[in-house]
């Protein structure tokens, strides 16, 4: 996968929209933007938060009308185990499968294309006649950060930070 720079990002959105005939509003952009710029997934209270800068009027229905477009769209990936969403890196592929993988010390959420899943996936729903508009798998774990605090053995001698509590929900970025 390639990761596309916030503006690519943005400029992506803007062409697909423009061939859907949909309009990406600058509200619903501005979400975007605010998105591409977390390093991982994000809650839409804390996009909320960030909105608030530029719109102070913006409420909780403001964000949630933009993200339900975005997810329409495609441009953003629902986490369901920490409700918190993340921006899709295949814009172009609306009905890709994607790995949601979850960091559960952190909450660093890492999406990769599940193209082999993803065949399985389509298999199992044509034989039950099942129309698959796309799908979003989630695996639980610790990404590389994590882990290795969670191996270190030298907690007094180290550079760990060995404060955050395995599962504990925290925001990178």
């Amino acid at each position: 996968m390639t990761t596309l720079t916030p503006e690519q990002l943005l400029t992506e959105a803007e062409s697909l929209c423009l061939a859907r005939g949909v309009r990406l509003t600058p509200q619903r952009a501005e979400v975007l933007r605010l998105m591409a710029g977390q390093k991982g997934a994000v809650s839409a209270y804390d996009l909320l938060d960030q909105l608030r800068l530029s719109e102070p009027q913006a409420k909780p229905p403001t964000i949630y009308r933009a993200l339900d477009f975005l997810l329409e769209q495609g441009f953003i990936h629902r986490v369901e185990s920490n409700n918190s969403y993340v921006v899709c890196h295949h814009l172009d592929e609306p009905a890709h499968t994607s790995v949601m993988l979850v960091c559960d010390r952190c909450a660093a959420v890492n999406e990769k294309h599940a193209h082999g899943v993803e065949n399985i996936i389509e298999g199992l729903a044509k034989q039950t006649g099942f129309t698959l508009r796309h799908s979003v798998i989630e695996a639980h774990g610790l990404c590389g950060d994590c882990a290795e605090v969670a191996a270190c053995t030298q907690q007094e001698n180290c550079h760990h930070d060995h404060a955050a509590e395995s599962g504990k929900k925290t925001r990178k970025g």
